[in-house]
């Protein structure tokens, strides 16, 4: 995003076929304020994805849960936004700033982009907080909310601690099924 290298240079296979991955890096962190000075900054890495965009089915982009310069350009960048929402007390909350930001994106910026929907994760049966914030969701938001609920699962938690995706680190763990499901119904939709 600030010139250092090109995209195609930045992309690195995976132990997965046909998965590769653009790798955050320490020095993303100041990209934010190298950004400043440029112009059109909210269409760098928009840019940057067109020369690879043809070579890829999907291209995901992964942003942290903060709206900042970076995920603006994830948005400039993006078809459609898939927004994971953790089933703890604050999530509507941030849930409204973001469909806030994903309108002003929309009028501004990015007129295509479209919200894919909500998914739920963290998601844990035994507290009535978890049902409470996806019922609350359900009846507050008027977009596709996925049927696949991602557990809280202490698998999922150690899977980025060795390096590996959840399937290669315990494919039968509750995490990686629901993740499957979670794959196949995008796919599906992508379907239609």
């Amino acid at each position: 995003m600030i010139g250092q290298c090109t995209i195609r240079e930045s992309t690195r296979k995976t132990k997965v076929d046909n998965l590769f991955l653009i790798p955050s890096d320490i020095n993303l962190a100041g990209a934010e304020i190298e950004l400043l000075d440029i112009n059109e900054k909210e269409y760098i890495l928009k840019n940057e994805v067109d020369y690879i965009r043809d070579d890829f089915e999907f291209v995901v982009i992964d942003c942290p849960p903060s709206l900042n310069m970076l995920t603006i350009n994830a948005m400039t960048t993006a078809d459609t936004i898939l927004v994971p929402i953790q089933c703890e007390y604050y999530a509507l909350e941030g849930l409204s700033q973001l469909v806030h930001t994903i309108n002003l994106v929309q009028n501004r910026l990015n007129p295509n982009l479209q919200m894919e929907g909500v998914v739920f994760t963290m998601y844990d049966a035994r507290t009535n907080l978890s049902l409470q914030v996806v019922e609350n969701v359900k009846g507050n938001l008027d977009t596709k909310i996925y049927k696949t609920i991602i557990p809280r699962n202490i698998r999922l938690a150690e899977a980025p601690s060795y390096g590996l995706p959840i399937n290669l680190y315990d494919g039968k763990s509750a995490g990686a099924e629901s993740y499957r499901l979670l794959a196949k119904e995008v796919i599906e939709r992508e379907d239609i």
